[in-house]
This record gives structure tokens, C-alpha cells and sequence, in this order.
């Protein structure tokens, strides 16, 4: 079983109506060198210039990136190469991070590798220290910068950290 903790970076809140701008995806292992970027142009003229913003890209530079369909085959065949057995999907927010991925998935490649399984870090943590207020983000190295690939790579420096803890949790 693989985890592959992923970030997503979108120019609005709505699936369907607003677009993802870009991801990262890291497959946890020890040397966290297993990763994926992939930037989608968008799918609709609806965007929210504060979420945007937070991408650190202009609609214009948006509007060069490559194709979803594309990306989304590419980040499939990424995953099926790189992980071992079934990977699950980690995130800072799953909510939002697995349910962009899991409808570009599903509208651009007819499937989602990850199937309908997600973990939230957060919860692990506070599941692991038996405190359901816990926080967790001290455990990341690389800052957050919502650069999707710096954030993924935070959050899977964290999961390390927490298996040094005692969690629970194999990386294959």
C-alpha cells in the first residue's frame, strides 16, 4: 500500500465551476523523491480572483497550462508506476484536496486510482496523541508557501515524523 499525500491549489470553491490550477503529489517513503506537478488550464470563464491569487499564478498564466485531460493521465500513470499496491490519498484537508482530484479523475480519465480512499493527517495526529485539538504542522520541515508541491512535501515530512512518533503506519 502506498500514500501518496497530495495539495491542491484551485481558482475558486466550486467543482465543475471553478478550476484547479495546479497540484503536488509526493509518494511517502524515506527519501520523498517520488513526486508529481501538474498544472491544468482552466475549465470554465468562473474564477475567484482572491482564490487565484493564492496560486501565485495570473488568469493569464493559467490559461497556458496544459490540458486536464492530459495532466490527469500523465499523474494516473505517475501513480500506477510509483506506488506499490493500492494508494490512498493523504492531505491536509482531504475534504478538499481528494475532492478536486477525485472529480478531475473522474471527468478526465473515467477513473480515480485512489478509489474512494482518503486520510486527513490532522486527524491522525490527534488520534495518535488521544487529543482532538491537537496540533500537528510543527512536524513539517519544508514551509507552506501554497506551492502545492512545497505543501505535499511539508505534510509527508510530517507523516515521517509521526511514524518516529509511534504511529501506527507502513511505507512501502
Amino acid at each position: 500500500m502506498s500514500y501518496i499525500v497530495c495539495d491542491v491549489e484551485s481558482d475558486g470553491k466550486l467543482l465543475g465551476e471553478n478550476s484547479m490550477v495546479c497540484f503536488g503529489a509526493v509518494i511517502v517513503e524515506q527519501s520523498l523523491t517520488k513526486t508529481f506537478y501538474g498544472k491544468t488550464k482552466p475549465i470554465s470563464r468562473f474564477y475567484d480572483p482572491e482564490a487565484l491569487a493564492i496560486s501565485g499564478f495570473s488568469r493569464e498564466e493559467h490559461e497556458t497550462f496544459d490540458e486536464p485531460e492530459q495532466v490527469m493521465k500523465e499523474f494516473t500513470k505517475w501513480i500506477l508506476e510509483n506506488s506499490k499496491g493500492r494508494s490512498i490519498l493523504i492531505s491536509d484537508n482531504n475534504g478538499y484536496d481528494f475532492s478536486w482530484i477525485n472529480w478531475y479523475m473522474i471527468k478526465y480519465t473515467g477513473t480515480n486510482p485512489f478509489g474512494w480512499t482518503s486520510r486527513r493527517i490532522g486527524d491522525l495526529y490527534c488520534g495518535m496523541v488521544n487529543d482532538s485539538h491537537a496540533k500537528w504542522k510543527h512536524l513539517r520541515k519544508t514551509k507552506h508557501t501554497h506551492d502545492p508541491l512545497d505543501d505535499a512535501m511539508g505534510n509527508a515530512e510530517a507523516l515521517l515524523e509521526m511514524k518516529k512518533m509511534g504511529l501506527k503506519i507502513d511505507f512501502k
